[in-house]
């Protein structure tokens, strides 16, 4: 390789070896830095070039605590495509909510579970720390009788169902002797609230299958002639 000279040569040294060696491992003179080499536990996740869009799910929260409905959008990737150990992962996630009291939180929150999506690894751990958030104001109940410790921990259950649904998570299921039990208990259940319901409408003198009166507020309202018809006061909406 020839190397243009462009300036009179005043004087020349030869470099031994050794000492070459130690000129390649020193830093230059410049003041720059060396880059440090990062080394990575797992393998990072990153978007295939030339792809524009994801697939993904969205699930809808909607909470007693507030008015506006949260919406939980998580996009997934998959690695080693057409092949035996194809996998399909989380790559992002969004939330969305017209109520911005929860702008701040929510971004930050987003943000930080992208990027633990995308560093790889076991991921999780996010649903079950998540779910481990508990309100000081209190919880409440989501339709099904489920308690909701708070409005982050829903989101970390959104998480677990969908990490489930692709796979990463194993859903706990009963086993048969379990299952069993339940099916009595919710029988026996069911038959204590019929036979509840039966004696009620005995003690009261009006059929089981009566309804409350906005009149009179008994129930006592069944259906004679094609009306609804008041057993306890004779209101009737046919006049």
């Amino acid at each position: 390789m020839s190397i243009k000279i462009q300036k009179k040569i005043v004087g020349y040294e030869v470099v031994k070896e050794d000492e070459a060696a130690i000129q390649a491992e020193t830093p230059a003179e410049s003041g720059e830095r060396p880059s440090a080499k990062i080394i990575r536990m797992t393998e990072r996740v990153a978007r295939p070039e030339g792809m524009e869009s994801l697939e993904g799910s969205t699930y809808k929260i909607k909470t007693p605590l507030d008015d506006h409905a949260m919406y939980v959008t998580i996009n997934d990737i998959v690695l080693n495509a057409g092949t035996e150990h194809e996998q399909r992962r989380p790559f992002e996630i969004f939330i969305n909510s017209k109520n911005m009291d929860h702008f701040q939180w929510i971004v930050a929150l987003t943000r930080l579970m992208s990027a633990v999506f995308r560093k790889g690894g076991d991921v999780t751990f996010l649903a079950e720390e998540l779910q481990a958030v508990f309100d000081p104001r209190g919880g409440y109940f989501k339709p099904g009788g489920k308690f909701m410790p708070s409005i982050i921990a829903e989101i970390g259950a959104v998480i677990e169902h969908h990490l489930q649904k692709i796979g990463l998570m194993e859903k706990e299921e009963l086993s048969e002797q379990q299952q069993l039990i339940l099916d009595q208990k919710r029988a026996e259940a069911e038959a204590t609230a019929q036979k509840k319901t039966a004696e009620s409408a005995a003690d009261s003198g009006y059929p089981a299958s009566a309804t409350l009166c906005n009149k009179c507020h008994t129930k006592a309202v069944v259906i004679m002639d094609n009306c609804a018809t008041c057993l306890s006061c004779g209101y009737s909406k046919c006049g």
